[in-house]
């Protein structure tokens, strides 16, 4: 991989490759954009099958949380880290390196648990570094407030494309039974939604479905399911040539992030007449209950919550933008989104003295 040119065409600052020789930790960290703040995205441990997939993984995922923390009206930029190691490999002493490099940032990033970490995880890396967010003693887990967001969106799309938001009788196709797919099939199911559900591991499929009365499928069958809502909620790049023929819903929307494997997918699912919700609008509910920690007097739950829920409003904002500019949502959200790092960024010429130590105490 060309990482300059790469990191030139998505506009990123910076990429730090941390090696560790002690624990065998091998971490990239990516930082997209600084306008509106230091980075903030989670750190991610997964079983890349090469070092290019591991880099093209940390590109794609900062620069969506440049546009998530952009789109969500809080003070972050966008920055991601991924360790290239099997999740059953983990170890406290890789862990604890994978802290002591984000300490060395200084505050130029925060991060957290993602795919692969555990709260726990989080807990031994905090032995190292301050830089951390969603701790059980703040936030804690982020899936609630990430199905809440999601569960908004729906309820958005439904009412743009079906005229009520309301979810009763409609079907909804979940892809994960993980934290956020199995939540939002319960608030789903407590609204009278009929479900179909499927994960990669069976046992998280049926716990799910029996605990909602949804319908499991195989993981491979989840694309050809005929519902009003497919909802990707696992992995990303589930969203491509082989799987969009296949679709036989009115509506994508979904936690899962990267969920276009290319740029033009957005087009095509336009054409096709399927409302696309774009996943980084749609999984903004983690982050923005994460940034409530930020808040002064610190983390309030309600308060998080409340905020949390208003993500499908914001969301029936961008389906107006496309249909007004003629454009995918997609290109109308981003648009929302970097208009906002453009106004910050015009104001941030202004010079503004920094306050100076007094003369007797210098």
């Amino acid at each position: 991989m060309d990482i300059f040119r790469a990191m030139a065409e998505n506009g990123h600052e910076q990429m730090i490759f941390n090696y560790d020789a002690a624990s065998g930790l091998r971490m990239i960290i990516a930082l997209h954009d600084t306008t509106l703040g230091p980075g903030l995205g989670g750190m991610r441990n997964w079983r890349y099958q090469s070092e290019d997939e591991a880099i093209a993984d940390a590109l794609r995922l900062s620069r969506g949380m440049t546009y998530k923390n952009a789109f969500a009206g809080i003070d972050f930029g966008g920055s991601k880290c991924v360790i290239f190691n099997d999740p059953e490999q983990k170890s406290d002493l890789l862990l604890r390196a994978a802290g002591r490099f984000v300490e060395m940032l200084g505050g130029r990033i925060y991060t957290g648990e993602d795919v692969g970490l555990t709260p726990g995880d989080v807990e031994v890396m905090a032995r190292e570094t301050h830089y951390l967010v969603g701790r059980p003693h703040k936030s804690g887990d982020p899936s609630k407030a990430a199905a809440l967001g999601t569960y908004s969106s729906i309820r958005a799309s439904l009412q743009h494309v079906y005229g009520s938001p309301d979810p009763k009788g409609r079907h909804v196709a979940i892809q994960g039974a993980g934290n956020v797919g199995s939540e939002l099939a319960r608030l789903l199911a407590a609204d009278g939604a009929r479900l179909t559900i499927c994960d990669l591991r069976d046992d998280r499929a049926h716990a799910a479905a029996s605990e909602t009365g949804a319908q499991v499928v195989p993981s491979e069958a989840i694309h050809d399911v005929a519902c009003d809502v497919f909802s990707p909620c696992a992995l990303g790049l589930v969203l491509n040539a082989k799987t969009l023929p296949r679709l036989r819903t009115r509506i994508v929307c979904g936690s899962a992030n990267n969920q276009l494997a290319t740029p033009d997918i957005a087009e095509e699912l336009r054409r096709l007449g399927i409302l696309y919700a774009p996943d980084f609008i749609v999984n903004g509910g983690g982050i923005v209950n994460i940034a409530d920690e930020f808040e002064d007097g610190g983390y309030r739950r309600e308060r998080a919550f409340e905020r949390v829920a208003q993500i499908g409003r914001r969301l029936l904002a961008v389906f107006e933008r496309a249909q007004a500019d003629g454009v995918t949502t997609e290109v109308a959200a981003e648009r929302i989104a970097e208009e906002r790092i453009a106004a910050v960024a015009r104001q941030q010429r202004h010079f503004v003295p920094q306050p100076q130590p007094h003369a007797l105490n210098a």
